[in-house]
């Protein structure tokens, strides 16, 4: 499985603007394409971005859980505890995985689901967006409505996140650095990447990934 790796450059983060404007020059989406990443990594930011430059459907697979449950995600685990919420986040995303191509913004835990994350490595195209422990804070401490980091202290909490889940967010075909800055410079390195990823053959498996990895 081909995947490709982006920390852009200073460079390529000048032009992401233009990049942005023109993302469909070049650029097929034949399949749903679905972020995956911790909460605070931007997916529903870049997600939303993208698919306005793609002239796509955006949907936050969080907010279709909370329509599907009639209370919001806080309520979900308070009331009823994790594992419900994952077998209805489950369900969801299986739901949407079944509709016409959209862009996808799914919850921190959903890649880790083995059977989620094979339903989208078989119908989706998946965006890691990848961020260092220390913007993920400040991202998430503007929110007061994240279940999990409210078991003890968020930067443990997210640490911990951190190494359990990025080597199985690593599975995903493209991978890209969210930036502390405007989201169009990490826009413009989601479509670097998918650009790239679809230049490479995609699934077919004929081309190894040679991608940066940016140090963490």
């Amino acid at each position: 499985m081909a995947r490709s790796d982006s920390n852009g450059s200073t460079s390529k983060d000048s032009t992401s603007a233009k990049e942005s404007a023109s993302a469909k020059d070049g650029l097929e989406v034949p399949r749903t394409i679905v972020f995956v990443g911790l909460m605070g990594a931007g997916k529903s930011c870049i997600g939303r971005n993208l698919a306005a430059a793609l002239d796509l459907p955006f949907v936050d697979a969080d907010k279709e859980i909370e329509a599907a449950a009639g209370c919001s995600i806080e309520d979900i685990f308070e009331e009823h505890g994790e594992e419900a919420f994952r077998a209805g986040e489950r369900r969801v995303i299986a739901r949407l995985l079944n509709q016409p191509t959209m862009v996808l913004a799914t919850g921190g835990g959903a890649f880790m689901d083995p059977d989620t994350r094979k339903l989208i490595h078989q119908r989706a195209t998946s965006v890691w967006l990848r961020a260092d422990l220390d913007l993920l804070l400040r991202r998430t401490a503007r929110r007061n409505n994240r279940p999990l980091l409210k078991r003890g202290d968020p930067r443990q909490i997210l640490s911990d996140l951190i190494a359990l889940r990025y080597p199985v967010y690593a599975e995903a075909d493209v991978t890209v650095d969210s930036v502390d800055g405007p989201p169009e410079v990490t826009l413009g390195r989601v479509i670097e990447g998918l650009r790239a990823y679809a230049g490479e053959g995609g699934r077919s498996g004929s081309h190894t990934n040679k991608g940066r990895s940016a140090a963490l």
